[in-house]
């Protein structure tokens, strides 16, 4: 008789990665812990041991989701090149990885949007994020004299509100349209003016 492995450790990261799974199949309305719990193999009591409600579950699992997108442009604060070419393709990463989530997994990008709509201090805390990010970026250019603003993170907040048509969720249908290069592009090229 075959010895058989002991099941895999449940952590936090293997219950929001079964979440995700079961909010793709099941959706926002109809997903539940008990089947998380089954997609695992575990009594819903494990998972409650690690989340203590189905709202700080969602939560997590909504966090997650941002967080990545934040660790993508946290990339490109770092690098070592000019800030307004750093600005410019953290711009487009930002709009290039909301266009992609909405294209790429429309059922799963609904849920989220969902999910986004009843966690807003994980919103409130990505846009946090994303914003100090950008101030950043700018505070840099006032640094070496490339752009000329009183207050980079006035600044970072304007500029992510001007191009909150390129990134935020309930803009996605506008995505796909054939002029959004262009208007991406044309905004993105007053902007950086603007900041000059």
């Amino acid at each position: 008789m075959a010895a058989t492995s002991p099941p895999p450790t449940l952590t936090a990261e293997r219950i929001l990665e079964a979440t995700e799974e079961v909010l793709r199949r099941h959706g926002p309305a109809k997903a539940t812990v008990v089947d998380v719990a089954r997609a695992l193999g575990v009594s819903h009591g494990s998972v409650y041991r690690h989340f203590r409600t189905k709202a700080a579950l969602r939560e997590a699992v909504t966090k997650r989701w941002l967080d990545r997108t934040s660790a993508a442009l946290s990339g490109i604060v770092a690098e070592d090149r000019e800030p307004e070419a750093r600005l410019r393709a953290w711009l487009r990463a930002l709009f290039d990885a909301k266009r992609r989530k909405a294209g790429a997994d429309p059922e799963l990008f609904a849920t989220y949007m969902v999910l986004a709509d009843e966690n807003g201090p994980a919103v409130t805390g990505h846009i946090a994020d994303l914003t100090g990010q950008l101030t950043e970026i700018i505070r840099d250019g006032v640094g070496t004299g490339v752009f000329a603003v009183p207050d980079p993170a006035v600044a970072a907040r304007t500029v992510f509100q001007a191009t909150g048509r390129f990134h935020d969720p309930g803009h996605a249908r506008e995505w796909e349209r054939p002029e959004a290069e262009e208007d991406f592009a044309a905004l993105v090229e007053l902007l950086v003016r603007g900041l000059r």
